[in-house]
């Protein structure tokens, strides 16, 4: 099934008084961006903690927020490490001075570094890892579950989006035919108005206008988006991890988009043409948020 790079998810696990709380929000990217914060103490299963992630999620911006808790301790269980906090303080203002940014220090910013500062009291970080886990793969099951369910609704729009351009191809087939035949006529019956003996008129000439004419035929490139079209839905239908390669069929039914528009010699076709590239943009805007 198809998956959007949108969603939220949120498990918890609690044993005796110990509580691990975990936080996973995605939103799209071109790649898998994993931003993980976590309790100082769970410094050492970071690349352990990633790789969880990463095994359930393969694109988009995602960041964990990991919290330890003691049931009826609210945040009492946190020191606040003085140094570490000034020495935070002192980086951001250095960041902002070197980057050239002029915006205030925000107490929004130095939460950013929390890590350095928030110092916890517990002694088992075995244990406190053990129900990270556990809390980790229910958050998964929630953000899976409703990055699935968005996947379906993009996929429903995708359907009926395609549809649309189909339709409307369908429509280009059947006027391309009448099309170059009143081009041609057009053609030849200018060349008549041009030459002064009509006798001089033969079939070579007719030849070479009907060879213009053909020029302006867009069958090929009507083909070839249709094909486009089926590999699309068949993609929707069946494959996982679909996001760049329905990207890649939606740049190539634009270029046949173009081509027919650029071609074509009715103004009609012309229009239907700039219509199916209007839906490809919708379609390409929605694809960005697919997996």
């Amino acid at each position: 099934m198809i998956s959007s790079m949108t969603g939220y998810g949120k498990g918890i696990y609690q044993v005796n008084d110990l509580i691990a709380e975990v936080e996973i929000k995605s939103l799209n990217s071109r790649f898998l961006d994993l931003s993980v914060r976590f309790p100082k103490s769970q410094s050492q299963n970071e690349l352990k903690i990633r790789e969880i992630i990463k095994n359930n999620i393969n694109r988009g911006k995602v960041t964990v927020n990991i919290f330890i808790k003691k049931e009826g301790c609210g945040d009492k269980f946190l020191d606040i490490d003085t140094n570490g906090l000034k020495t935070t303080i002192d980086l951001i203002k250095i960041i902002k001075d070197k980057t050239g940014v002029g915006e205030e220090l925000k107490f929004s910013d130095i939460l950013q570094f929390q890590n350095l500062f928030f110092t916890d009291t517990f002694d088992n970080p075995e244990k406190e890892y053990e129900l990270i886990v556990v809390a980790i793969e229910n958050a998964l099951k929630q953000i899976n579950k409703m990055r699935l369910v968005e996947g379906d609704a993009l996929v429903e729009d995708l359907k009926t989006r395609v549809t649309i351009i189909s339709d409307k191809l369908n429509i280009i087939k059947e006027k391309i035919t009448p099309t170059i035949k009143d081009y041609y006529k057009k053609l030849t019956d200018r060349a008549l108005q041009l030459l002064e003996d009509s006798e001089k008129f033969d079939d070579r000439l007719r030849m070479e206008l009907a060879l213009i004419a053909e020029k302006y035929d867009v069958t090929e490139e009507m083909v070839r988006l249709d094909s486009h079209i089926s590999v699309f839905n068949n993609t929707l239908n069946g494959e996982k991890e679909v996001g760049k390669k329905l990207n890649f069929l939606c740049q190539e039914m634009n270029r046949e988009a173009n081509t027919i528009n650029s071609k074509s010699v009715s103004t009609e076709i012309s229009y239907l043409a700039l219509e199916i590239k209007e839906e490809l943009e919708r379609i390409r805007e929605q694809i960005q948020n697919i997996e």
